[in-house]
């Protein structure tokens, strides 16, 4: 990670991959390996080299790369823990695009089973290329469409997560049949979604709305946790 000071050095990846799970133990109190800081930096080196030709985010730079998409991704997973599903768990990540925050939270949390749904070719592609170069024999990459037909051919999951996908009421209603009885949807948003909460359908519940605090971000966010009406807890 780079201090912001010129240096004629080159970088020391391992001092980098240090820094970054250092960063995610005193900011966000998630323990990482210097190996998952490893990975979380070759994710970001794959992400920003594959936008040069297929336009998968508009941040270029590593470093908001890392505070934008890395950070902002594992800020979540404290909140996540909280829910209490026993081990494995298993996570869905609709309208993946790049990998966010599905990669992040793979690496982060070897045990989780996580799913990357897209409808976009390119991106599943590049998507199976992370699972590939880094690993990740906990991450499956479908390629779909979300709705009833696509919906039928993905298994149901403890957690269906999106970030910037859609509006709340648009996530849960296309989303409904890959929901586990007693699962829980996770929106990732910006500012405080107040008129998105209105426009719920009156079967859904908010168990939990989350202020997220984003080390070297200072705009919102905020993580909405939403159940159907009368839904055990697990």
């Amino acid at each position: 990670m780079s201090t912001g000071r010129g240096s004629e050095r080159a970088p020391d990846p391992d001092a980098a991959a240090r820094a970054l799970a250092d960063l995610a133990q005193a900011e966000l109190g998630l323990a990482l390996t210097e190996a998952q800081g490893a990975s979380l930096l070759r994710y970001v080196s794959l992400l920003r080299r594959w936008t040069r030709v297929h336009n998968l985010t508009a941040i270029r730079s590593e470093e908001e790369a890392l505070s934008h998409h890395i950070l902002d991704s594992l800020s979540i997973v404290a909140p996540l823990e909280e829910l209490a599903y026993p081990e494995p768990l298993h996570l869905l990540d609709v309208g993946a695009g790049g990998g966010l925050p599905g990669i992040p939270l793979a690496i982060a949390r070897p045990a989780w089973q996580c799913t990357l749904v897209d409808a976009v070719e390119k991106k599943c592609a590049f998507l199976h290329q992370v699972r590939m170069e880094l690993g990740l024999a906990n991450v499956q990459v479908r390629h779909a469409r979300l709705g009833v037909r696509d919906n039928a051919n993905i298994p149901s999951q403890d957690l269906v997560v999106s970030r910037a996908f859609a509006s709340l009421r648009d996530f849960v209603d296309c989303s409904r049949g890959l929901l586990r009885p007693g699962g829980t949807w996770a929106a990732m948003k910006g500012k405080y979604p107040e008129s998105e909460l209105a426009e719920l359908p009156p079967d859904i519940r908010v168990l939990r709305t989350v202020t997220l605090r984003v080390p070297r971000l200072a705009e919102q966010r905020h993580l909405v946790l939403l159940r159907p009406e009368g839904a055990k807890i697990p």
